[in-house]
């Protein structure tokens, strides 16, 4: 792992996707792509690409500027920004975007990851 390395992945949730949501939910279906559903996509890159499997979430903190439609295309995307080995500490940045290039969720994520050195 270094400073300035990224993951993403990108997905769209359709009608079907939201009408899940609201079943396990508990709640009606939602208009626009719910903020944990796009919270969902950070986890996995956290998890499965960067920094990968054995991640521990310390902390998280997003910030939801635009509503996503359904049906658009998301990008989900984490930088690294800090790497504190000694503790096997692990900042990065967040961000997510629509298929027009608008910002729908910005934030910083601290993980306790293997394998941190510098």
């Amino acid at each position: 792992m270094q400073v300035g390395q990224s993951a993403s992945v990108s997905r769209s949730y359709s009608r079907a996707d939201l009408e899940g949501f609201a079943e396990l939910s508990g709640t009606a279906v939602p208009e626009t792509i719910p903020e944990p559903l796009i919270a969902a996509l950070f986890s996995y890159l956290l998890g499965v690409e960067l920094p990968g499997p054995g991640t521990n979430y310390l902390k998280q903190e997003l910030r939801f500027l635009a509503p996503a439609s359904t049906g658009s295309e998301l990008t989900a995307k984490v930088e690294i920004t800090r790497l504190r080995p000694d503790k096997h500490l692990v900042d990065l940045w967040a961000t997510c975007t629509d298929a027009k290039g608008v910002l729908v969720c910005e934030g910083r994520s601290l993980v306790k990851a293997r394998d941190v050195v510098l």
